[in-house]
């Protein structure tokens, strides 16, 4: 049985299509495709992107997307897990909420403040040399 690179290889000679055409209709670098054929996967990105390579090679040369994964797997003997949620906490939520309702709070005062500031009666806390009365010299002589 072929390796799943030598299996891509012989189904790309069969269409007649070089590593450069193989290449500009997926996407994939010229590079990763001559590792894919020499099965040099461990010099290749990540799993992930290994298997869209995979995926784009294998439509490229009109296989199975789902044949050429089944044999990648099988040759890799990778055991696929789904991980587990991560369950957080109940005492960080707890402690989030309180200090977002400080923050809230400290903003609050700080609007209020702001607000106190744009908002207060000008007239009142002018100094007397300022002010229009104390201007007009006084008329009781």
């Amino acid at each position: 049985m072929d390796t799943v690179g030598q299996f891509l290889r012989r189904r790309r000679e069969e269409q007649r299509m070089s590593v450069e055409e193989v290449a500009r209709a997926t996407r994939v670098p010229t590079q990763s495709i001559e590792r894919i054929e020499s099965d040099r996967f461990d010099e290749l990105p990540g799993e992930v992107f290994v298997r869209g390579f995979l995926v784009a090679y294998a439509r490229a040369v009109e296989l199975s997307p789902e044949e050429v994964l089944a044999r990648y797997t099988a040759s890799r003997r990778i055991a696929w897990v789904t991980p587990l949620p991560l369950s957080s906490p109940s005492k960080p939520a707890r402690g989030r909420r309180f200090g977002v309702a400080i923050a809230f709070v400290l903003l609050l005062i700080l609007f209020t403040l702001a607000l106190s500031i744009v908002l207060k009666p000008r007239g009142d806390g002018m100094p007397q040399e300022l002010s229009r009365h104390a201007a007009e010299p006084s008329k009781t002589a």
